[in-house]
């Protein structure tokens, strides 16, 4: 009760959008009518030993009848004089309690019906029947009131539906909505069948700094914080990329981590400043076995989550069974842009941006022909990219740290694949030559300066590592999030994260 403040023996609460009428403190007043009567709100908890699931479960193989001890939110109540039926909820699933005042006793039953309500936790021992209706279900032996619940829950029939209230309050929309918790069953789900594929081929699972001296390791605006003891200005990391590769300089030639990085940027239905990614570095590999090894932590996930490989997403049907497309980024603009060769030469490209509006991050008289390729698929394809689609041959000047596509050196060793019209992943070849590095990282410094706020930082101290000897290593990073959404056929991100960042409500 952090939140509260005991004023003359009456809890005085923050307002709650789901009060109705005063029933609020209706609840109030029955928390002072118990402690009149000795008994505590908010009591220690007693011992569970089953699930609402294992009841059901277990019922038609019991060879005798078993006591339980469960325990659960209550979702429905309903009296019949001595009798009573409640319908309790835990993270298993819902479950039938059938109460009697005869087994209780008279004192607890009137207790029961008139001092518990809706919302409230309750622990129930007893054993389980079949109703007449055909409803497994536990008669109670016992109850004991675990939690008091001061607010009505939201509407039954309705749910949960103010979309800030379920983002803000989201204990409330798991307690209501069971496709809500579904998703987020999901979601660990696709996280474990990630971890276990990686463990079973030889990845070490690793951790490394959120807080960096030196933003890198992807194209994007960090947040910046300071620490007061160094006297030095750090920022959340945006990427863990070039930790990952030191450890690889290091003799760890498979690693991966799963974790948060950060953002400085806007809020749609498909960025959250704060997101959750996986990357993982293989070493002596290069990245068509990227593409290949990504192909099937995904393809192990959609069966994982949701038992098969054709799921909706929206309005379509996306079909993870069939190999992944694999498609160079210039003939994916030829073939979703509609656009020609011709239209793609040094002569014409600029005035096939300006046909399509496009404006590119540096000054198109400052920009390169790889840039203006990539601002061309940026708009144009990558939204109609919707049955999984590996994009490759990347231009080298938006690949600042992968190495050189060795058919094409104007092209990098590189893929993202596209899903859903969504980027899912980001792969290649690291490039592992120092001198190399270092002049990318003064050509991105050279476009911070002509204005691209995105372009990646010099650091001195990766090229420096470098130099100790990276092995030939191929990266890849997996968006979790846009994942989940993918295989939750959710269109927004703010649904597949538990605590999305909102704009801070005024009251």
């Amino acid at each position: 009760m952090d939140n509260q403040i005991k004023k003359n023996n009456v809890i005085d609460e923050p307002r709650n959008e789901h009060d109705i009428s005063n029933e609020h403190a209706i609840r109030l007043e029955k928390i002072k009518t118990m402690r009149a009567q000795g008994l505590e709100p908010w009591p220690a908890g007693k011992e569970v030993t089953a699930t609402c699931k294992d009841v059901i479960d277990e019922f038609d193989h019991q060879a005798e009848k078993k006591q339980y001890a469960i325990a659960g939110r209550i979702l429905a109540f309903r009296e019949h004089g001595k009798t009573a039926f409640a319908n309790i909820q835990d993270q298993t699933g819902r479950l039938q309690i059938y109460l009697r005042q005869d087994e209780l006793g008279a004192e607890t039953f009137e207790q029961l019906k008139h001092l518990v309500d809706i919302g409230d936790i309750i622990w129930v021992s007893g054993v389980s029947f079949r109703t007449k209706m055909g409803e497994i279900t536990l008669k109670a032996s016992s109850y004991a009131l675990l939690s008091k619940c001061l607010h009505p829950l939201p509407e039954k029939f309705h749910g949960l539906a103010d979309i800030e209230t379920i983002y803000r309050q989201r204990y409330l929309d798991l307690i209501s909505n069971q496709e809500s918790k579904s998703r987020f069953i999901a979601r660990s789900k696709v996280i474990r069948t990630l971890r276990n594929l990686f463990d079973t081929n030889g990845y070490l699972e690793v951790e490394t700094p959120m807080l960096h001296p030196i933003p890198g390791g992807a194209a994007a605006k960090p947040f910046t914080t300071h620490h007061n003891a160094l006297d030095t200005t750090l920022y959340l990391r945006i990427a863990p990329e070039l930790y990952l590769k030191r450890l690889v300089v290091g003799g760890l030639e498979r690693v991966y981590e799963i974790n948060r990085n950060f953002r400085n940027e806007g809020i749609s239905t498909r960025h959250n400043p704060e997101f959750t990614m996986v990357e993982f570095y293989t070493a002596y590999k290069d990245y068509h076995y990227a593409m290949d090894f990504t192909e099937q932590l995904i393809r192990a996930a959609a069966m994982e989550s949701n038992g098969k490989l054709q799921l909706p997403f929206g309005d379509r049907e996306i079909d993870f069974q069939s190999p992944f497309l694999r498609l160079s980024m210039r003939d994916a603009v030829k073939q979703y842009g509609n656009i020609s060769d011709a239209d793609l030469s040094d002569a014409q490209i600029d005035a096939t941006l300006k046909k399509h509006g496009i404006v590119l991050p540096v000054p198109v008289q400052h920009a390169s022909w790889g840039q203006k390729l990539y601002g061309l698929f940026e708009t144009l394809v990558e939204s109609k990219l919707i049955q999984p689609t590996f994009i490759i041959q990347f231009p080298i000047e938006v690949s600042p740290l992968s190495k050189r596509d060795e058919t094409d050196k104007n092209m990098a060793a590189r893929f993202e694949l596209f899903i859903g019209g969504m980027e899912i992943s980001n792969g290649f070849n690291e490039l592992n030559d120092p001198f190399d590095q270092a002049d990318r990282f003064k050509q991105q410094v050279e476009s911070r300066e002509a204005g691209d706020a995105e372009a990646h930082h010099y650091d001195a101290d990766y090229v420096h590592a470098l130099e100790y000897g990276l092995p030939p290593t191929a990266g890849v990073g997996i968006g979790i999030d846009r994942l989940v959404m993918l295989l939750t056929n959710t269109t927004s991100i703010k649904d597949v994260i538990l605590f999305p960042t909102l704009k801070q409500r005024h009251e």
